[in-house]
Order: C-alpha cells, then sequence, then structure tokens
C-alpha cells in the first residue's frame, strides 16, 4: 500500500509530504484547491502519461517519490525481478522533472525507464477518475472488463493466437491463388522460352570461351604463317634445335681435352637445350589449336549469337541464362503443382479456421459463465448502494469474428420495476453511472491483495442516503486495504479513517496549496464546511458531529 508521497515543486506546491494509512483515506478540499494536482503528481512517479508543464513556475525540476509497503507475495517484485531491481519489503519511486521537459526515474535507487514504472503501477494502484463512467459505455470496455472479471486472460491469449494463424493462412492462400493465376496468365510464354534455353543448354563462362575460340579462328590464316614459320626455325636439321645439337655434340668431344673451361657453356647450352624443346612444343600445340575446319567458325559464330541473342531477349547477361532459366522452371513448377499447393493450403486454412472457431467457442462458453457470475455479483453490491431494485445484466451476442472471438459484451440495467433493460448510456443517469462504476470496481478488485484503490469524486451526482451508502461501501471495501477518496460529499469524508484537507493560499502574490491533516476537532470544521459552504453555522457543526458519529 501506498505510505509516503512527497512533491516539491509542482506546479502550485513548493513542498509536501503526507504519510498515509490502511484503510480510508479522505482527501477534501474547495473546488480549485489542488485536489487533482496530488493525482497528477502521483501519476507521474507512476509513470502514467499526463499534462507535461508539472515544474513549478520559477523552478529547476520537479520532484515527487512515493513509497510502497510490499507483502511477500505482492506481485511487484516480479515486476522488479524481471527488471533486474532487487526487491524489498519497502518500494521507494522517485522521478524528476526538469523545467526543459526531461524526466529521469529511479526505482529502488536504480535508475528506470517509464515503461518499468508502468508495469509497477498495474500492481500497486488503481485510479477511477471523474471520466471512468466513460468506459462503460464502449461496448468493448465491456468486453474487457468482461473477461478481467472471469479471469479470462489465457483464454483471450489462446483466442487471438489462434486468429492470427488463421490470418496467416488467409494470406498464404490469397497469395498463392494471385500467384498462380499471375503465372497462368505467362504460362505459353514460360513454356517456350524454357525449351529454347534447354534446347540451347548455354554454360556459365561459354559466351567467353566462343568469343576467344571465333577471335582465334579468325586470326589463324593471318598469324599461321608466320607461327609455321617459327616452327621451322625452332626445329631438328637446319633449325635452331638441330644446330644447338650439333654444337654440344662438339664440345662434349673436345671437353675431356679443354680441361673444365667447357663446363659451363656446356651447362647453359644444356638448359638452353630444355627451354628450347618446350618453346617448339608450345608453338606445334598453337599450330594444332589453330588447325580447324572451315565450318567450325561457321558452327561457333552461330553458337556464340544464339546465346547472345537469348541474352538480349531476356535482358540478363549471357552468363546469367541458366539462372535465369532455373527461376523459369520454377514458375512452371508452380503451375503443374498450382492445384495440389492450393488443395493444401485450403486445407490448412480450414484446419485454422476450426482451431479458431474452437477457441472462440470456447471463449464464449467462458464469458457467458462468467457474465453469470458478475450479474450476481454486481446484484449483490447494487443493493448497498441504494440501488437494490436494479438489474443488471451482462448481455454475451455473437457478432462479427476477430482476434478476441466473435461475442459482443453489453451491460445493460434496468433501474426500476417494470421498466424494461437497456444500455447503461440509455438507462442510467450520471449518480447511477458513478454507482455501477463503483460497483464494478469492487467486483473487479475483489481479489487484488496489495492494490490502493484511488477514487477521483465518484460519489459526484449522488447526496444524501445515497452518499451515505456510497461511503459505506468505500469504508467496506477499505477493511484490511487502503483507499484514497477525492470527495466533495460530506456523508462520504465523514466515514473515512483518516482526513486530509487541501487547501490553496497566496502569499506575496503566489499561490501555494498545501495538504493538512486535520484532527478530530478540525474534521467537524471541515464536514461542517462542506455542508453549509463558506459560513460554518452551529447547526452544520451539530450535523457533522452527527455524521462523524
Amino acid at each position: 500500500m501506498l505510505r509516503v508521497l512527497e512533491i516539491r515543486d509542482m506546479l502550485i506546491i513548493d513542498r509536501l509530504e503526507l504519510e498515509f494509512q490502511p484503510g480510508l483515506n479522505v482527501l477534501t478540499g474547495e473546488t480549485g484547491a489542488g485536489k487533482s494536482i496530488l493525482l497528477d503528481s502521483l501519476g507521474f512517479v507512476l509513470g502514467w502519461r499526463g499534462r507535461a508543464d508539472l515544474v513549478r513556475t520559477g523552478a529547476e525540476q520537479g520532484e515527487v517519490l512515493a513509497s510502497f509497503d510490499l507483502g511477500p507475495d505482492h506481485p511487484a517484485r516480479q515486476v522488479l525481478d524481471q527488471a533486474g531491481i532487487p526487491a524489498e519489503d519497502e518500494l521507494i519511486l522517485r522521478r524528476v522533472n526538469r523545467a526543459d521537459g526531461r524526466k529521469t526515474a529511479w526505482v529502488n535507487d536504480r535508475r528506470a525507464s517509464g515503461e518499468v514504472l508502468r508495469a509497477l503501477s498495474d500492481t500497486l494502484v488503481e485510479l477511477h477518475g471523474q471520466q471512468d463512467d466513460r468506459g462503460l459505455l464502449n461496448p468493448r470496455v465491456h468486453r474487457m472488463l468482461l473477461d478481467e472479471f472471469g479471469g479470462l486472460a489465457g483464454a483471450v491469449s489462446g483466442c487471438k493466437a489462434a486468429w492470427r494463424a488463421l490470418s496467416g493462412a488467409q494470406k498464404s492462400l490469397l497469395a498463392a491463388q494471385i500467384a498462380l493465376e499471375a503465372a497462368r496468365s505467362e504460362e505459353e510464354f514460360l513454356r517456350h522460352a524454357v525449351g529454347e534455353l534447354d534446347a540451347l543448354a548455354p554454360a556459365p563462362g561459354e559466351d567467353a570461351d566462343l568469343d576467344a575460340r571465333r577471335r582465334m579462328m579468325q586470326a589463324a590464316e593471318r598469324i599461321g604463317e608466320d607461327i609455321r614459320k617459327a616452327a621451322q626455325a625452332l626445329g631438328y636439321g637446319d633449325g635452331a634445335e638441330g644446330r644447338m645439337g650439333d654444337a654440344m655434340r662438339w664440345l662434349d668431344g673436345v671437353a675431356g681435352d679443354a680441361g673444365d673451361t667447357l663446363d659451363a657453356p656446356i651447362a647453359a647450352l644444356g638448359r638452353a637445350m630444355v627451354e628450347l624443346g618446350e618453346a617448339a612444343q608450345g608453338v606445334d600445340q598453337a599450330l594444332d589449336q589453330l588447325s580447324f575446319n572451315p565450318s567450325e567458325l561457321e558452327m561457333v559464330e552461330e553458337r556464340l549469337f544464339a546465346i547472345r541473342g537469348l541474352a538480349r531477349k531476356h535482358g540478363v547477361l549471357p552468363d546469367d541464362l541458366g539462372a535465369f532459366a532455373d527461376g523459369l522452371r520454377v514458375k512452371l513448377a508452380a503451375i503443374d503443382h498450382g492445384a495440389a499447393d492450393i488443395a493444401a493450403l485450403h486445407a490448412a486454412r480450414d484446419t485454422a479456421q476450426a482451431s479458431f472457431e474452437t477457441a472462440a467457442n470456447g471463449l464464449s462458453a467462458k464469458r457467458a459463465k462468467a457474465a453469470g457470475k458478475l450479474d450476481k455479483a454486481m446484484g449483490a453490491e447494487l443493493a448497498p448502494l441504494k440501488m437494490e431494485r436494479a438489474v443488471f445484466t451482462t448481455d454475451v451476442a455473437r457478432t462479427d469474428p476477430g482476434p478476441e472471438g466473435h461475442d459482443a459484451v453489453t451491460f445493460t440495467v434496468a433501474t426500476n420495476p417494470g421498466a424494461p433493460s437497456g444500455p447503461l448510456n440509455k438507462i442510467a443517469s450520471g449518480g447511477e453511472l458513478s454507482r455501477f462504476l463503483l460497483a464494478l470496481k469492487v467486483c473487479l478488485t475483489r481479489h487484488a491483495d496489495g492494490l490502493t484503490m484511488i477514487f477521483d469524486e465518484i460519489d459526484r451526482g449522488v447526496g444524501g442516503a445515497t452518499a451515505d451508502a456510497v461511503g459505506r461501501r468505500l469504508s467496506s471495501l477499505a477493511d484490511g486495504g487502503q483507499v484514497l477518496v477525492v470527495t466533495h460529499s460530506p456523508q462520504v469524508a465523514a466515514l473515512g479513517t483518516h482526513h486530509w484537507r487541501v487547501q490553496k493560499s497566496v502569499v506575496k502574490g503566489l499561490t501555494r496549496s498545501t495538504v493538512v491533516p486535520l484532527d478530530a476537532v478540525e474534521r467537524i470544521g471541515e464536514v461542517a464546511r462542506m455542508l453549509s459552504g463558506d459560513t460554518v453555522t452551529d447547526e452544520a457543526r451539530a450535523a457533522a458531529r452527527a455524521l462523524l458519529g
């Protein structure tokens, strides 16, 4: 529960420290005194998105600190564990808002993001403000509230997963149908193109090889004669190889009589003979390559031009024709196997549809069961709120399917015996809406241990015995827990176990708001003011004493 709230330099509050207690804590004060600033400041430290201009005029920064007690099984401990923040019995949240708009937050002296603050706030505080009853007019909120009451989060999550699977299956089927239709529209072209490519069967690198071969054959007539002359010059007989062989024999014959003077020349000639032999072999190979059938050039050119023609036709490089053909074959395979693929996708869609229907129908059954329990619980809550004749009904009807099933949930009421039931916004008055909201919140938070509930003028639009009934229900709700109520109702204020007055003053031209804890005598004066207005009469004080018991 909330123990301490410290506020510094926020709007018209310069410094304030409040120590809240278990039970029903009431805050009263004149309109404009600053009660909403307390809620804005608490929302700020909890990471709620609200007004941006919170820093007091002239201050460099505003700061809010909130301290909460955590029981051993408090759900906030799980949030802290996931955020890597050590959990202790006391949870301290601190957030600073600088004048330039920058915000910084700490959780137990560890820097924390607004996301962590908001996750913690869901386990710490539930605020029911003056506009909360607007949600009761929205059927989508009705379904959400029913699911929350029935503890159906798991079933809703399962239904959403089934809906995603169904949506994915439907998209896959539609995409396959569109692709097949597009492929069939170009089937004739695909088969002709694949036939051409298969008949030609170009290989990667073949274009370059054919071009080089063509160039060589075109040059063969011009360079062939010179290469043959070179082969004769290198060969045996009158060629270089024969003459070098003669030289080797002559030198070998006289080497024994010349000492070692011919060793080096003979060795050099040996090396030269080897190199000369390799050169002659290479020239012979060149002559072999230059030898070709005259029709071969025509065949090479015909294939080269055919490959380049197909490449230009399909707008790809010659070396990419094979990959292009593979792509066309894939499209043809899709056409050839399209019917089977579509059938398989139809089956997958039907399976997903059946899974969704199972999940949605199961969720509908659970909602119907939860609706009965909620109607019963609401009946028990409305009686103490002076609405014992009202009949609250949760209507669950089938609607178009969606991620959260195919149910439309509507809260309907009949406020008077014999009167027809109808939607809340058509039947209930403002004061009735407030009481319906209070009853719903009591039902929804019945098992929320450790949650501080804050009601901002939940009692507006009611007075007299009805306001007293609202106050007594709030007091009962606070038993064993903590409830904070901002109220203008003296009947509600009188039932508080702890009472603070929010008041505003002007000092040296500056407006300041403060909060004062009231003792027993001061409470009489405050409740009397709430009863009579600016002039507190003896009769008002007597009535206040009667209310306070």
